[in-house]
């Protein structure tokens, strides 16, 4: 399997930017679309934004739409999450994972049952 380690995360002031980091190893990501995921204190794990394997193909939560940017460089075996305008609300832990059931390069569904070699994930703090 592919395992994935995200960095960036870290304390940011509301309206400030991260950009996340999700590398990959054991295999490469040539052929898996990616997704990022987070999950609040006390909350279910919700999709933020997918990717498809080349990166031409992007789907966003309403909730981050115009504000974050998913993408990937293959040649690095890694995905980003460029997180920019941030809200105290977006304060979660944020992971990646890979669509374990892409077919071919499309955007998958933006559900997370489809998604598994999770990394452990990687905080992000907005202060209001």
């Amino acid at each position: 399997q592919v395992q994935l380690v995200e960095s960036g995360g870290g304390l940011v002031q509301a309206g400030g930017s991260l950009r996340l980091s999700c590398a990959a190893s054991g295999r490469t990501l040539r052929n898996y679309a990616m997704g990022w995921f987070r999950q609040a204190p006390g909350a279910d794990r919700e999709f933020v934004a997918t990717i498809s394997w080349s990166g031409g193909g992007t789907s966003y939560a309403d909730s981050v739409k115009g504000r974050f940017t998913i993408s990937r460089d293959n040649a690095k075996n890694t995905v980003y999450l460029q997180m920019n305008s941030l809200k105290p609300e977006d304060t979660a832990v944020y992971y990646c994972a890979a669509d374990l059931f892409t077919h071919s390069d499309l955007v998958p569904p933006p559900n997370v049952r489809r998604f598994g070699s999770w990394g452990q994930g990687t905080q992000v703090t907005v202060s209001s």
